[in-house]
């Protein structure tokens, strides 16, 4: 029952009744230390109430019960040297990290945690001691595995086609080679080389991906900016097209080349996640998700319709003529496409000035250009506009929170060997076997005596303050006499003095 109270408490509006309440709770309870204590044990969704309180956000509750966790080590002058127990803070040995549930809740108040004492000098601790080297690292060797896999795909096994064409539109030259064709060579055995790097780097993908999937859950772990989202989502795929391109190659399937496109435009778009580790270049990250997960998802839904629309009467219109004097509509999915890079303003509007073109073509494509590039392109960029306004407050912390979220899963990933636990241990203190943060604070003197100044002067403004409301009261009572001595002596007088006096008595009350 105790702990149920302390939870609710955390979720208190009024916080300096819920501080109170708390420590007098905390009071009665005959295990303060140990694992039988109130305040180390969690709810039904394994959250102890300090957990809680940075989940919710509640930065004041958060801060009282740091102040409780604090040992004041030494004072200097100004300098204050102060230990912070990093008991549940650390995620080196939680399976719960209490720094991945702040950057995993949606409320941005929990965020604001993350610039708070101690959270913000451990984490800035394990990012410039190990999270930034590492994360580097893990960039160039990313990088140099997609270089090998693009040369791959450059040099795949092609040789010329022997069959006759079938069509005039056919500009077919070079068709897949067979398994048994593809590694004969000295270069082919350099390309199986670099095919089985890339295959089992898919295969490593998958492997580190899948597990944080079924332990965090599909929904919170590709649906939140912070924790790379979309980026993980990219990377699987990535990984998916990669073992389907050498199922085919095994199989001697013709039509690897479309796995393979696909493989290379996302690997490549993945290089954005680890921009995530430069001030310069992660808040730019963030826009771009921002925009293309908010506007241009809802954009394209409407810039389908027009398409669809003013491909089909193109198709139309040009399905009677032929296709060597205009064919940027021949057929239907030419159509779409021609229509699509219209849309864009990628080309001009086609057009043969030796033939005689219908009539309605030009009707057409007159209200296509009105609806296409004056009216949707400009909404989309008033859209983009608003979006980046309101993201741009938010934009570095945002970049703050995913630089923790990145430290958090290098230190979930990496062996314990390649990164040590953060922290002084307490028995160097006699504080036992907790770990603890050295901070070192340092008060400014005149920054605490232009606070007593400020208050000796709220304190004489509020002085005379009151001595002003009691001199007003005094004349309001006088007036009021007054004019209720002269409106009984001019009651008889007339209609009007009668309600000069009624208004003098609503203005007094």
């Amino acid at each position: 029952i105790g702990n149920t109270v302390l939870h609710i408490l955390v979720l208190q509006p009024n916080k300096t009744f819920a501080c109170h309440m708390y420590n007098l709770i905390l009071s009665y309870d005959r295990n303060k230390e140990g694992p039988g204590s109130l305040e180390l044990i969690p709810n039904n969704e394994g959250l102890t109430p300090f957990k809680l309180a940075g989940v919710e956000g509640n930065t004041v509750m958060f801060q009282y019960l740091m102040q409780k966790r604090k040992h004041n080590l030494l004072s200097f002058g100004p300098l204050t040297t102060v230990l912070y127990d990093l008991t549940e803070i650390d995620s080196w040995a939680e399976d719960q990290s209490f720094l991945e549930l702040i950057v995993s809740t949606k409320k941005r108040e929990a965020r604001q945690i993350l610039d708070l004492t101690p959270v913000k000098e451990l984490v800035s601790l394990k990012w410039n001691m190990y999270g930034r080297p590492y994360f580097c690292f893990l960039a160039l060797f990313y990088v140099l595995y997609m270089v090998c896999f693009t040369m791959c795909c450059v040099y795949r096994p092609l040789k010329p086609r022997t069959g006759n064409k079938t069509s005039s539109r056919d500009n077919t030259i070079y068709v897949q080679k067979m398994l048994q064709e593809s590694y004969m060579t000295y270069e082919d055995e350099l390309r199986l080389v670099g095919e089985l790097i890339t295959v089992i780097g898919a295969v490593v993908i998958l492997i580190l991906e899948i597990p944080d999937i079924l332990r965090v859950g599909a929904a919170k772990y590709f649906g939140q900016t912070i924790l790379g989202g979309p980026f993980h989502i990219i990377v699987i795929t990535y990984a998916c097209m990669i073992l389907v391109t050498m199922v085919m190659r095994l199989t001697s399937t013709t039509g690897e080349v479309v796995p393979m496109s696909f493989a290379l435009v996302l690997g490549w778009c993945n290089v954005m996640y680890f921009a995530r580790g430069f001030q310069m270049l992660g808040p730019f990250t963030i826009m771009i998700q921002k925009m293309i997960f908010g506007d241009l998802m809802r954009f394209c839904w409407l810039m389908a319709v027009v398409i669809l629309g003013f491909a089909s009467a193109f198709y139309i219109i040009f399905q009677t003529e032929n296709p060597e004097n205009l064919g940027q509509f021949y057929n239907y999915p030419m159509s779409l496409f021609t229509t699509f890079e219209l849309f864009l303003t990628i080309i001009d509007g086609p057009a043969n000035y030796d033939v005689d073109l219908p009539f309605m073509y030009s009707v057409v494509y007159f209200a296509f250009a009105i609806i296409a590039t004056l009216l949707m392109l400009n909404l989309l960029i008033a859209m983009m506009g608003d979006t980046h306004w309101r993201v741009a407050h938010e934009r570095d912390e945002l970049w703050r929170a995913q630089v923790v979220a990145t430290t958090v899963m290098l230190e979930r990933k990496l062996p314990r060997c390649l990164w040590p636990r953060s922290g002084i241990c307490g028995r160097e203190y006699g504080l036992g076997d907790r770990w603890y943060l050295r901070v070192q604070d340092r008060v400014d003197p005149n920054k605490h005596k232009m606070m007593r100044y400020t208050e000796a002067f709220k304190a004489q403004d509020r002085d005379n303050y009151d001595k002003g409301l009691e001199k007003m009261e005094i004349n309001r009572n006088i007036l009021y006499k007054k004019e209720l001595s002269a409106l009984s002596l001019s009651r008889s007088t007339s209609r009007t003095s009668s309600h000069r006096g009624w208004e003098i008595l609503r203005r007094n009350t």
